[in-house]
């Protein structure tokens, strides 16, 4: 096929400047080549190397800026996964349908905002939830569903459509409308099944779970499969297929509040299903499904829970959600299962996904051998961390995780929640809180050495972490304090 970038031979000796064009001719096809080859290169990024996901936190993108992507879902094209997701403004009210890209599933780029209010009318002040892309190959199209409101409240409970010829370009919005004009579409998942494509949402209030089959083109509702799951009181839909078995998994309807996970499973898209199975805590460890990613690699195949840990639960607002990624294990073909881990191993290349225990540490004061500890147990953001005995609780136990620059995520077992100074307070006195894992420096430490214990230096203030007035009873407030050596400022750990 590269018949005609041939260069003609040109004998050295024979050379002369009246051949000059001869020789132009060759620098220009020689020229034409390395481009060709460098647009070979240049579309086909090295293979993804195996990295490492921290769970419960907001991931960040190649600049820096927060990634957000809720509510959404991955499609490979290419090297590439392209990760759609919601972007909120300080209401939470629609700004727009952004994306990412990423060759390895934690470096991820920003692509675009695909679709905002400016897209249509009828978008400016909306909500728009859950958006999903499929690529439909015979049209070259790539087709977007997604869940739209008015923006003031839940009454329209409307699918909504859009499309592009490109990935991460601008996408025409179609419109929004009840499936077959009457049934309410509020959560919503796409499911492509070699060619097939079907949507999955929430109807009756969420009472009900519809599938629909759509047009060839993937823009319309060509008919519905079932509503399998009648009364079922289920959302947020995430539908897979592993071998020959289809999974449907689900949360409960609660709100922001996490819930248990279920799923069910059948040998056809249109049934029968089974009935629902728990699967993980009874929190789904405080997160919510989002998507079922399949990671395909050289040796394997992995599957990947993409989850939302959603901040409506403390009162926040969407986009200081954070994510919970986690690996599908299969112990039968007909069932899942799904534990926790704070850290995962993506090997995207080789297709695997792991997850890595991790190992927790009791964080006992010097000067009154009393162990740092969330009070009650709780799970709750803004919880007080207090020195108590050791009573080997959750609650008293926590993770060191790396957050870069010499610096540490310390993280409760119980809760999932990091260390904090409140208000990212850099006075003296400032409370120390259990909050929801961000990237904030009040939530960094520094573990130095001082003789045979430790110091636990606040990144964001400079500051110790203190008992107040070197108090020796259960119950004793811990603050942060300008460092200045004394005893209860000196912590050791010791594995649990």
């Amino acid at each position: 096929m590269f018949e005609w970038l041939r260069l003609r031979t040109i004998p050295i000796g024979s050379w002369r400047p009246d051949r000059s064009e001869r020789y132009q001719e060759a620098m220009r096809r020689a020229l034409v080549i390395a481009l060709v080859m460098a647009t070979i290169l240049a579309a086909e990024p090295a293979a993804a190397a195996p990295v490492t996901v921290v769970n419960g936190t907001q991931f960040t993108d190649t600049s820096g800026a927060v990634v957000h992507a809720h509510g959404g879902g991955v499609l490979k094209v290419g090297s590439y996964y392209y990760w759609f997701g919601e972007n909120r403004n300080a209401d939470d009210t629609f700004k727009a349908v952004s994306v990412y890209r990423s060759t390895d599933l934690r470096t991820w780029e920003f692509r675009n905002n695909v679709l905002t209010p400016s897209s249509a009318a009828e978008l400016q002040g909306a909500n728009i939830e859950r958006p999903k892309v499929i690529y439909n190959a015979s049209t070259g199209q790539y087709v977007m569903w997604m869940h739209k409101e008015n923006g003031t409240d839940y009454s329209e409970a409307r699918a909504a459509v859009a499309y592009s010829s490109t990935v991460d370009g601008a996408y025409t919005y179609q419109g929004s409308f009840r499936p077959q004009g009457t049934y309410m579409s509020r959560d919503i998942t796409l499911f492509n099944d070699n060619g097939t494509a079907y949507m999955v949402s929430a109807a009756d209030e969420n009472y009900d779970l519809m599938i629909y089959r759509l047009t060839a083109d993937f823009r319309g509702i060509a008919s519905v499969v079932g509503n399998f799951w009648n009364d079922a009181h289920r959302e947020a839909p995430a539908l897979f297929k592993r071998g020959s078995t289809y999974f449907m998994l689900t949360s409960a309807a609660t709100g922001w509040s996490p819930n248990q996970a279920q799923y069910a499973t059948a040998s056809s898209i249109s049934g029968p299903w089974t009935g629902w199975s728990n699967v993980g805590d009874s929190t789904t460890y405080s997160s919510q499904p989002a998507y079922v990613l399949p990671v395909q690699g050289t040796s394997a195949t992995g599957y990947l829970y993409l989850g939302d840990r959603w901040a409506g639960a403390w009162g926040g607002r969407v986009n200081d959600s954070s994510y919970v990624w986690l690996p599908i294990a299969f112990p039968t073909s007909t069932t899942m299962s799904l534990s926790w881990y704070p850290t995962i191993t993506i090997d995207a290349a080789a297709g695997t996904v792991t997850g890595n225990p991790a190992t927790y540490y009791r964080i006992t004061n010097r000067n009154s051998g009393k162990v740092m500890d969330a009070v009650g147990a709780s799970t709750a953001n803004n919880v007080e961390i207090k020195q108590y005995s050791w009573n080997g609780g959750g609650n008293q136990k926590w993770e060191f995780q790396d957050a870069g620059g010499g610096y540490l995520r310390i993280v409760n077992q119980n809760s999932g929640k990091c260390l904090d100074v409140a208000s990212s307070s850099t006075a003296d006195g400032a409370n120390i809180i259990q909050y929801t894992c961000g990237s904030g420096t009040n939530q960094q430490w520094q573990w130095t050495a001082t003789g045979s214990y430790y110091t636990l230096k606040a990144r964001h203030s400079g500051k110790c972490l203190d008992v107040v007035n070197a108090n020796t009873a259960d119950g004793a407030d811990i603050q942060q304090y300008t460092c200045n050596g004394g005893n209860n400022q000196q912590w050791s750990r010791t594995q649990s």
